[in-house]
């Protein structure tokens, strides 16, 4: 009877962790795409709302932005999203951290420049705090060309 309890028990408990790991996948997914629309949008409000003050937001051109000049570059359009593209994203959780990788293409109109395309694959690091998950680090690398 005890051995019977037991494996249900442990049923319970994996079956609890499992749905749980794809309830913060759906969570995780669903932040990235409201980060998303909001680098395109520019909106302060939300833009703020899907970040922890202590972001580190690696370029491409290898320049890091704190939390504060990211959204400033997206608010005054100095970077300016035109449209984005995600693409192959994975997400992998770990405790309270989520690892979100894709490729990313946009096309820019970046303050004073000609309109462009970047084409990146990007890291992103998610943390799952009380009010939801909240972007912790991001990094971009330039996409190699496909042959």
């Amino acid at each position: 009877m005890i051995k019977k309890l037991l494996v249900a028990l442990s049923f319970l408990t994996v079956s609890f962790m499992f749905a749980q790991k794809n309830n913060d996948q759906k969570a995780v997914a669903e932040a990235s795409e409201k980060l998303r629309s909001a680098m395109i949008s520019g909106d302060k409000t939300v833009l703020e709302s899907l970040i922890l003050p202590e972001l580190t937001y690696g370029h491409s051109s290898g320049h890091i932005d704190n939390a504060i000049e990211f959204v400033e570059k997206l608010v005054s359009k100095k970077s300016n999203f035109l449209t984005i593209e995600n693409t192959n994203q994975s997400i992998q959780i770990v405790d309270k951290t989520a690892i979100v990788r894709n490729h990313l293409f946009a096309k820019t109109a970046d303050f004073g420049k000609e309109p462009g395309e970047v084409n990146l694959d990007i890291l992103y690091v998610w943390s799952k705090t009380k009010s939801g998950w909240k972007l912790l680090a991001r990094q971009a690398v330039k996409a190699e060309k496909k042959k």
